[in-house]
């Protein structure tokens, strides 16, 4: 038996009036999807505690079988983990967006336009990140570069107990009440203030700007942690595995579960990614031998993150076609189980992620209901199966353990 789970973060939402009172799933064509619903089991998971705050660190932990509240150590460690960072157990890691403010106003007073600054270029940040590191580097701080907005700062010997909010979750706010607080944040304060001194008029940014694009004018610290241990997915399974991501984050969980990391030409984090390419590398890792693939596509979570209402369905729609599409097409005759489900609700209307319990659909190729079904929010929630503890799922999903 081979497993696959397409995992479409932030793709649950509210009904949106602009929709017919739906959701962007149930307006969303997606036939693949209902096929599952008909011939699978369909209910709602609670991925993430309600002592933990919503992420897709959080949330994509407990997916793949690991308690967070027992393994989670911060978002950064993990992104750091990808980008290949050497961490020591007193290390502090933190997340570096490069974000737009607004530009007339005092540091404080400043509003958050786009934690992304249009999904800046790799090649553009990584420049704006080696200026950074060349502002603040010491014996103690140093940056590293990522993809696009998503970056790392790595601290020795720091302190801990920090209070930072990310910056996805302010959009279009005074940042005056967000700014950092705990620890010795006044060091990170100090850093993202400097940074808008000199980043806005970095070449790179007026460049931007020239071509109507948001500059990447300040750093934006957040997603403070330290080195994560997490036990191995082969050893909890039996199971060889694989992750397919354009995210740092999802990249480095694979990395720290001992996973293989598959890097596909053309994928991003947004809307405009390799559908086609994730599932063609995915069905080459099974043929390759692989019994598990994990398929993470970042594109719903950015849409709502963004409020791009159209692009959202639009990237819900290509899930369904391109990336579950090809995955039955290679996979026709062989004995598999697949499952779709969102990580956590970004929901439009808020631009930001929610605690909500999530939909899921597991498919199995050698059992077929036939039963008249449709997979969404709505559907999902009347079929009465509830998993309150979202790490078991994959319990369910790999061991067939009954849902609890």
């Amino acid at each position: 038996m081979k497993y696959i789970v397409v995992l479409a973060d932030g793709m649950a939402d509210y009904p949106i009036d602009k929709l017919d009172h739906k959701t962007p799933l149930e307006y969303a064509k997606t036939p693949n999807f209902d096929f599952f619903a008909a011939n699978g089991k369909m209910g709602m998971v609670k991925t993430i505690p309600d002592t933990l705050l919503p992420g897709s660190d959080t949330a994509n932990l407990s997916v793949l079988g690991y308690d967070p509240e027992k393994y989670y150590s911060g978002r950064s460690p993990f992104e750091a983990a990808s980008i290949g960072i050497p961490l020591e157990l007193t290390d502090i890691t933190f997340r570096c967006n490069v974000v737009t403010l607004t530009e007339e106003e005092p540091y404080e007073e400043k509003v958050i336009l786009d934690h992304s600054a249009d999904e800046i270029t790799t090649v553009e940040a990584t420049e704006l990140i080696i200026a950074v590191n060349e502002h603040f580097k010491t014996k103690a701080l140093e940056f590293y570069p990522g993809i696009s907005y998503r970056h790392i700062l790595v601290w020795h010997n720091a302190p801990k107990d920090y209070k930072l909010i990310p910056p996805h979750d302010i959009l279009t706010r005074k940042i005056s009440e967000y700014l950092p607080t705990g620890g010795d944040s006044a060091v990170l304060l100090d850093m993202m203030k400097k940074s808008y001194e000199f980043l806005k008029d970095h070449p790179i940014n007026i460049n931007r700007k020239e071509r109507g694009l948001r500059p990447a004018n300040s750093i934006w610290l957040w997603g403070e942690g330290h080195k994560p241990a997490l036990s191995s997915f082969l050893e909890k399974y039996n199971t060889k595995g694989s992750i397919i991501s354009a995210v740092d984050l999802i990249k480095g969980i694979g990395i720290c579960s001992g996973m293989n990391i598959i890097e596909v030409e053309g994928a991003t984090g947004n809307v405009h990614t390799n559908y086609v390419g994730k599932a063609k590398a995915a069905l080459e890792e099974l043929e390759k031998g692989q019994d598990f693939v994990y398929i993470h596509i970042e594109a719903p979570d950015e849409c709502g993150h963004r409020a791009e209402l159209e692009n959202k369905v639009l990237s819900i729609e290509l899930i369904d076609k391109e990336i579950v599409g090809t995955l039955l097409e290679g996979l026709k005759g062989q004995d598999f189980k697949l499952m779709v489900l969102p990580d956590h609700p970004t929901p439009i209307c808020l631009r930001t992620h929610t605690l909500d319990p999530v939909p899921f659909v597991i498919y199995d190729s050698t059992k077929h209901t036939g039963k008249q079904a449709v997979f969404n929010e709505k559907s999902a929630s009347q079929t009465g199966i509830y998993v309150e503890k979202g790490y078991k799922l994959m319990d369910t999903f790999i061991l067939d353990e009954a849902i609890r």
